[in-house]
């Protein structure tokens, strides 16, 4: 005989939120300092530009590879520097979530999570090619992903699939 004094949790047929992080890597780094060894000699006046992008595909049911593009490109005395660009990307099992909250999850939770492993290869090869330690600042996604949707909006450009692409 069933307990019925237990409160059902999940309606039939619905599957219990779960998020996994499988695995995070490096799927591709690019980095020039095409004035160097002049840069090392002139006043160090850096001025830095930074692009970010996520995309996000689903591998297989319930997998998805969330891709976090970011490019630092630093000039200083308006000439370049360096340019710096790292695609951190990550492998999430992602079920039992609404379609609007995986976008949502793929588009701003993943890339959050992305960030600081991509912030530590950008401070590692920029250091490493000689120049000081680019630390970059911690990044709202949420905001970004917002600023997504509403420019989204106004074109009726919405992507209902979850996978695409914020800038």
């Amino acid at each position: 005989m069933a307990d019925k004094s237990q409160p059902k949790l999940h309606a039939a047929g619905d599957a219990a939120p779960n998020f996994e992080i499988q695995r995070i890597y490096t799927k591709d780094l690019s980095y020039e300092a095409p004035n160097t060894p002049h840069t090392f000699v002139d006043d160090w006046k850096p001025e830095v530009q930074l692009n970010l992008e996520t995309k996000s595909n689903r591998i297989q049911e319930n997998m998805h590879e969330v891709v976090l593009s970011v490019t630092a490109t630093v000039t200083s005395n308006k000439k370049s520097a360096f340019l710096i660009e790292v695609h951190q990307a990550g492998i999430f099992m992602i079920s039992g979530i609404p379609s609007e909250q995986l976008r949502q999850m793929l588009g701003s939770f993943c890339p959050n999570i992305l960030f600081p492993y991509a912030r530590e290869v950008i401070s590692d090869v920029v250091v490493r090619g000689g120049f000081p330690q680019l630390l970059l600042a911690p990044v709202n996604f949420d905001a970004l992903y917002a600023q997504h949707l509403d420019e989204q909006s106004k074109h009726g450009t919405v992507d209902a699939t979850g996978d695409g692409h914020i800038h």
